[in-house]
């Protein structure tokens, strides 16, 4: 393996956790005021409507039972890894079968550093697929009461896959936004927004100290947007066999965005409906409140 890009003592300090303090969530994030709320970011008004809860014990966490192997999202007959890695990378190799990537150079936005990838038992862990929202943290802040569905689309969402250093997604390990973020500061604006997009779009919760972490680090970027361009995987038909995949053409990040689109309450036999919008109320209508 080889990296390069940067000197030894940041490579030092790109191996280290970074701890985040609690902050005092900004009133732009916390929409005190509407003037402060209609002056806040994409990102930082996705943040607030995000519900705050106590993040679950993790106890009964297990990750192949509850989210399933590697699975094929977009049905192009490659597992959603080595399509992150073909994505993420460049200078790819890929074998015969078309899918599975033999080597190629990741420019990691973790680190800063240059990564060479080669497939192999000795060498493969050298860039790893790191779920942005760690999947032990979905599972305590609310993928628990989702279906196995979709649990293992949350799994397999490109939005929510990014090839990475290997140690460095060790160090990150199940950690929320307030016990890790990545050492390549000027990465960290987009990899909060990933994160409350992902957690938006599976109707997650957040911790108090974790939003307070988010809002800290999107105070230092006020245009900061949410990401949503990256195509979602494909959802399951629902009980009356709607297609509810991305070739419906409906996808509704939140609910905010489906009242946005005037399609509140979302009934469970409208092609943008996923389990994840339904967060109690009336069985089978979401975003009804």
């Amino acid at each position: 393996m080889r990296r390069t890009g940067a000197p030894q003592a940041r490579r030092a300090g790109a191996r280290r956790a970074v701890l985040v303090p609690l902050v005092v969530v900004l009133a732009a994030l916390t929409g005190c005021t509407p003037q402060a709320r209609e002056g806040a970011s994409p990102a930082a008004r996705a943040l607030a409507d995000l519900p705050v809860e106590d993040a679950g014990a993790g106890e009964d966490y297990d990750r192949l039972a509850q989210f399933g192997e590697w699975a094929d999202p977009d049905g192009n007959g490659c597992d959603a890894r080595n399509d992150v890695l073909a994505r993420d990378l460049t200078g790819v190799v890929v074998a015969g079968d078309g899918c599975t990537v033999l080597s190629g150079t990741l420019e990691d936005p973790y680190t800063g550093l240059t990564v060479a990838f080669e497939r192999g038992p000795l060498t493969s862990a050298d860039v790893q697929i790191d779920h942005v929202v760690a999947l032990r943290n979905a599972w305590d802040s609310g993928a628990d009461r989702l279906g196995r569905e979709d649990r293992a689309s949350l799994a397999n969402d490109p939005l929510n896959l990014r090839a990475v250093d290997g140690p460095t997604n060790g160090e990150k390990s199940a950690s929320d936004a307030a016990g890790w973020l990545p050492p390549h500061e000027s990465f960290r604006c987009e990899y909060v927004a990933t994160q409350i997009a992902v957690k938006a779009r599976y109707g997650l919760s957040v911790t108090a100290p974790e939003r307070d972490a988010m809002a800290d680090v999107l105070a230092g970027c006020p245009g900061q947007g949410v990401p949503g361009d990256v195509p979602p995987a494909r959802d399951t038909a629902g009980p009356s066999g709607t297609d509810r995949s991305p070739a419906a053409g409906v996808h509704y990040a939140d609910c905010a965005a489906v009242r946005a689109a005037g399609a509140a309450p979302l009934r469970s036999d409208h092609p943008g409906y996923r389990p994840a919008l339904d967060r109690g109320g009336v069985e089978g209508l979401a975003c009804e409140g």
